[in-house]
């Protein structure tokens, strides 16, 4: 199909919104031009944090001299023919209006072959499109350059994060499209490449690492669903990582329909799911799970930006993904082993004053999770969890309050191997990190040596709290808040779990810690740490009548 204009009434059913809104946009809008343009090979060059120079390399179909000069002009496209292309968009970019954004906020030049003789190159800079004769093999090729130097106000507004934003994006379609090659460069370094073999295995350990890749499953589920009356064919494949490798969030599920990277909460939900019991409490999986069904069933429509999708029953949708993803994980080898490593004694010593519970007598622990406490005519049963999270998690905050947190030394050093978007976080953050008791250096690629631990809370866990602590950066937008999601995650780290027995004096001393908290009735992530039963729920269910004795 080639470059044409969009008729008004096509303008007018397309979902307003602004195209460029940081690089990373712009990298997602080329990276999709590209993909629809056929590539099997995808190269993104970045210079600082995007806004020096952007460049994006394919081996797609390319276009004409004709076609060229047209698509820089708004509202053209060669993905849709008429206004009713919208209601089955096949494609992941059909707004006409990419590339003229990105002319209007910087020096746009594309230079492209459709297979010709020669190929074309279109340079607009300061409003003025030049045309002219270029040698270029089949593709196209989309350079960037100084993004937003006529709205400094935008370009003031940018974050420090940005390369991990641009990271992200290639990331992620690497991972969903594992047929075509990606490769990242970031000031002349190679970040990540991917050898599009089509293999999403081989797409994991190209983004994440071998332990990742190693410990995870491929699968291919297909399903018919019923919508509005008539049975449609769905497919979902993907790969799942086995639930002994988790996350702190939901950020490592990794979705796409039709093709298109999209955040679907719906999707993400469906995904961990269809886990079930099998995450840790608080956890979240590494999941790429990517969803095909008929155009017609799906608005791509929905979100200005493109990032969200609707379904005509997303219900029939969810489903469809969540027994997908149990159905592998069924009939996946899923043992594991390790130990977990924790300073009770640490955590769990008294501090001066009076604890809330200090008048509270435990009586015994319950399925080697919940305590159980006598409070006068009450039954109060505590979630061993989430009260030692809670001790943990203030605890930490109050040591973060006037002065960095110690670091306990690890010896030998461990290492934790971040994807591009993290290690972009972790070498933008490291100062943050120090402060919060990490200490790390690179060891080549996205490897780095974790030598020291935060040491507030005695003895962390798992060193996996770096990796934890660089996500919970990464997904805050304000530095406090980041900062606080991070003390939550460390927090968790080495709380008592399920299936730990207590003593009961180790029981008393988590009971009187809990006490001494400032808020002891909910964990750090709000769930309840404490119920209470009153003695009249007994006495109503045992037909009493509301007397204690007789």
């Amino acid at each position: 199909m080639t470059v044409r204009r969009l008729d008004s009434e096509t303008v007018e059913r397309i979902a307003a919104g602004e195209v460029v809104t940081r690089p990373a946009s712009v990298v997602k809008e080329l990276v999709e031009n590209s993909l629809d343009a056929g590539a099997g090979s995808v190269t993104v060059e970045v210079d600082g944090d995007g806004t020096e120079r952007l460049k994006v390399a394919d081996d797609g179909h390319g276009m004409s001299e004709a076609d060229a000069e047209l698509a820089v002009d708004h509202h053209t496209t060669s993905k849709l023919s008429g206004s009713d292309d919208i209601e089955r968009v096949s494609t992941l970019g059909f707004r006409g209006e990419a590339l003229p954004s990105v002319a209007a906020v910087a020096t746009l030049d594309v230079t492209t072959n459709d297979g010709g003789p020669r190929g074309t190159r279109v340079l607009v800079e300061d409003g003025e499109t030049t045309t002219s004769p270029a040698g270029r093999a089949t593709g196209t090729t989309v350079e960037v350059r100084e993004l937003f130097h006529n709205r400094p106000a935008r370009r003031k507004s940018l974050s420090n994060t940005e390369f991990g934003r641009i990271s992200d994006v290639v990331s992620r379609y690497a991972l969903v499209r594992p047929d075509v090659r990606f490769r990242l460069r970031h000031d002349g370094r190679d970040v990540f490449s991917t050898p599009g073999s089509g293999s999403y295995t081989d797409a994991v350990l190209g983004v994440y690492d071998r332990t990742v890749a190693g410990q995870s499953t491929t699968f291919d589920h297909e399903a018919a669903v019923e919508i509005d009356g008539d049975e449609h064919s769905l497919t979902v494949e993907g790969l799942l990582v086995y639930p002994s490798v988790t996350r702190s969030r939901r950020d490592h599920v990794h979705a796409a329909v039709n093709g298109r990277v999209v955040g679907n909460a719906g999707l993400k939900r469906a995904v961990v799911s269809g886990y079930g019991t099998l995450l840790p409490s608080g956890r979240d999986p590494i999941a790429v799970v990517s969803v095909s069904l008929s155009p017609a069933l799906v608005d791509a429509n929905v979100h200005p930006s493109k990032d969200e999708v609707a379904f005509a029953d997303g219900d029939a949708v969810e489903s469809a993904v969540e027994e997908a993803v149990h159905e592998a994980l069924t009939t996946a080898d899923l043992r594991q082993s390790g130990e977990v490593a924790m300073d009770l004694e640490t955590t769990l010593e008294r501090v001066d004053g009076d604890s809330l519970f200090d008048e509270v007598t435990v009586i015994g622990q319950f399925r080697e999770l919940y305590l159980l406490c006598e409070a006068d005519d009450d039954l109060l049963v505590v979630d061993q969890h989430a009260a030692h999270e809670r001790i943990n998690y203030e605890r930490l905050r109050a040591a973060l309050a006037d002065s960095p947190v110690d670091s306990a030394l690890v010896d030998p050093a461990e290492t934790v191997s971040l994807s591009p978007a993290e290690a972009a976080v972790a070498a933008d953050e490291r100062e943050t990190l120090a402060r919060l008791g990490f200490e790390f250096s690179t060891f080549g690629g996205g490897t780095y040596r974790v030598t020291g631990l935060p040491a507030p809370l005695g003895r962390v866990a798992d060193v996996s709290a770096f990796r934890d602590a660089v996500d919970a950066l990464r997904a805050g937008d304000d530095p406090e808040d980041a900062r606080d999601e991070l003390l939550k995650d460390l927090a968790c780290h080495p709380s008592l779990k399920a299936g730990d027995t207590l003593d009961g004096e180790t029981a008393a001393d988590l009971l009187g810690r809990l006490g001494e908290c400032e808020r002891p009735f909910a964990c750090p992530h709000g769930r309840p740490t404490v119920l209470s039963i009153d003695e009249e729920t007994f006495a109503t269910g045992f037909g009493r009548g509301g007397t204690r004795l007789g």
